[in-house]
């Protein structure tokens, strides 16, 4: 199933990282968000991509163009007729990637819209370029099959970033710092979507996650599948330094490969 991610927005609010590259290319550990995304996609038996670039897209390309080189150990033949010889293999050689260019200011929905005619089947995978999760996409898959809408959302509760207070009246009862989870599910922006979603966008100023999804909602054709572990995203420099430190602790919860 193709997966489509979106990796064209601004990041603005991880500036000391995206002032020099587009957000998904700002690294956990040793990689870009964007591998470590695509490799639990791919564990999961999907590893046909459509990336839809926007802001500093060429960095993107140029990542992918020289994956090969930068992976492996080389041998390098020179003069009139030179040569290069890889000595390595790696597990995305059977990957196919599709690098999109939608536009600088093209807004989510229609990224999505520009990427449909790469799109050949009816039900494929979309997800943003600055999120991670242990969630089971292919459960996600069988339960959107079930159901039929035209978006399944995974819903998440990503860990608390404030206090909770239970009050009765005006006395506080009870405060827990930072919880472990929120009690509210929200985006968690791993979806599996049916091409009909093609209808619902009118071109290049549509936000999906606005008129779009408010329709397929009061249409009923929006639907959550309840991921209750492990989901964060990257906006901040903090959550970057959080991900990097559970990679190299080799505590990473989305490394399923």
């Amino acid at each position: 199933m193709k997966v489509v991610i979106l990796c064209g927005g601004l990041g603005t609010r991880l500036r000391e990282e995206t002032e020099y590259r587009p957000k998904p290319m700002v690294p956990v550990g040793s990689q870009p968000i964007l591998w470590h995304i695509m490799k639990l996609y791919a564990a999961a038996g999907h590893k046909e991509f459509v990336l839809c670039l926007g802001y500093k897209g060429e960095v993107i390309k140029e990542y992918f163009r020289n994956y090969h080189w930068n992976t492996s150990d080389v041998t390098i033949r020179l003069g009139p007729h030179p040569e290069i010889q890889y000595h390595n293999t790696h597990d995305e050689e059977d990957w196919t990637v599709t690098l999109l260019d939608t536009g600088a200011t093209t807004q989510t929905g229609g990224r999505l819209k520009r990427a449909l005619p790469y799109v050949q089947d009816d039900t494929f995978l979309l997800t943003y370029g600055d999120g991670l999760t242990d969630s089971d996409i292919n459960a996600s898959i069988a339960f959107h099959q079930e159901h039929r809408p035209i978006i399944t959302v995974t819903a998440v509760q990503p860990a608390g970033r404030f206090g909770d207070l239970t009050l009765d009246g005006p006395q506080i009862t009870s405060f827990k710092e930072k919880p472990e989870q929120q009690t509210a599910f929200i985006n968690g922006g791993f979806f599996v979507v049916d091409k009909r979603i093609g209808s619902y966008i009118a071109g290049d100023e549509t936000v999906l996650e606005s008129d779009p999804m408010n329709r397929l909602a009061a249409e009923g054709q929006i639907c959550a599948y309840q991921h209750p572990g492990f989901w964060q995203c990257m906006d901040t420099f903090r959550e970057q330094q959080l991900l990097t430190g559970m990679w190299q602790s080799g505590n990473a919860p989305w490394k399923k490969w």
